[in-house]
């Protein structure tokens, strides 16, 4: 059996075990449901293995286990974009055994290759690119970088879908209607209270600085307060000039659920480039009648995986979410599968 050891040990690995390793840190940046970071790394030579961490599924908000493969979905295209930022080609074999559906994702390095520019750009956006819950800026998306976006999600197999002024108002109901319900289940204020009042040094879960403003908006965002009640009230006095989208797949199978967080990374990279910046709104999405009154905004053509908020940012600097230690998600073997020096 294959044992492993922290990732610190990669230092004295192969090429290829260095730039996974590297990568798998890298892949840690990526959005994820509250800020679970559900994901473990196993990486032995010149192959890393991306695992669904079930410790960290939210039973209540995810019961299916869509949201946290979409959340794995992210990691994986965040590996990926670093991977070919270092000159590695690589191949990825998505959910490659059915009897084992929590390995998500296996990619093998197969060769060097000249990092493209595009890559370069992402990876560039990915030290900038946080979940922007503050209003916007009084400024429209440019057109030009709405199509970028869209074309993001194109090239990962998913669909960006702008909405129009009369489906935001439809998507502002189906919002409001989502808090409500939530918040009316103990099960959730219990689970939202566990995810942002995380003791200090977890290095996960919402942070009080990284949560939203309570302004009433066009489109209602969660409330993050479970001692709270849902703020359900919308305004137009603060974004104003916010572009909300759906991001979407033609089916809703584990597969296409992972296909959406790779695109969710790809368009939230790509509007970092862009000088956009954005925030998931994923509670329309827990709540089965809600996520089908976005499937209707789709005229039944295909499955929703998120909605989005997008716009201009402001000026000030914006708090970065805690992120888990890459000892706590990452575990590296030699050859040999023996455990190697310690980290450094």
């Amino acid at each position: 059996m294959t044992e492993f050891i922290e990732p610190r040990a990669a230092r004295q690995a192969q090429p290829a075990t260095r730039a996974l390793t590297q990568a798998a840190v890298v892949a840690g940046r990526a959005p994820s449901i509250f800020n679970s970071q559900p994901w473990r790394w196993r990486i032995a030579d010149d192959v890393a293995e991306l695992r669904a961490d079930r410790q960290r599924q939210l039973p209540t908000v995810d019961p299916d286990g869509r949201l946290l493969t979409v959340s794995c979905g992210a990691a994986l295209h965040h590996a990926c974009v670093a991977l070919a930022t270092v000159g590695f080609a690589a191949e990825v074999a998505r959910l490659p055994d059915e009897g084992d559906p929590d390995l998500l994702a296996r990619m093998q390095v197969v060769g060097v290759r000249e990092p493209e520019r595009a890559m370069l750009r992402l990876r560039w956006a990915m030290a900038r690119r946080h979940t922007d819950r503050r209003p916007f800026a009084e400024v429209d998306v440019p057109p030009p970088a709405l199509h970028q976006l869209c074309e993001a999600a194109e090239t990962q197999g998913a669909h960006l879908r702008p909405l129009g002024p009369d489906e935001v108002e439809r998507l502002a109901v189906a919002t409001a209607r989502a808090g409500r319900t939530e918040f009316a289940d103990p099960r959730y204020r219990a689970e939202l209270s566990a995810w942002t009042g995380r003791p200090h040094g977890t290095r996960n879960g919402i942070e009080p600085a990284t949560a939203a403003h309570h302004e009433p908006r066009p489109v209602p965002m969660r409330n993050l307060d479970p001692g709270g009640v849902p703020d359900t009230t919308t305004h137009d006095l603060v974004d104003r000039h916010t572009c909300y989208a759906i991001l979407s797949t033609d089916t809703d199978t584990p597969a296409d659920w992972l296909a959406a967080g790779e695109a969710l990374s790809a368009v939230l990279l790509t509007a970092t480039a862009e000088g956009a910046a954005a925030s998931p709104i994923s509670d329309v999405i827990e709540v089965p009648a809600t996520r089908q009154t976005l499937r209707d905004l789709l005229s039944g053509a295909g499955y929703p995986m998120v909605a989005l908020r997008l716009g201009v940012p402001g000026d000030s600097p914006l708090a970065a979410a805690a992120r888990r230690a890459p000892a706590d998600v990452i575990d590296i073997a030699d050859a040999q599968g023996r455990p190697r020096a310690g980290p450094g």
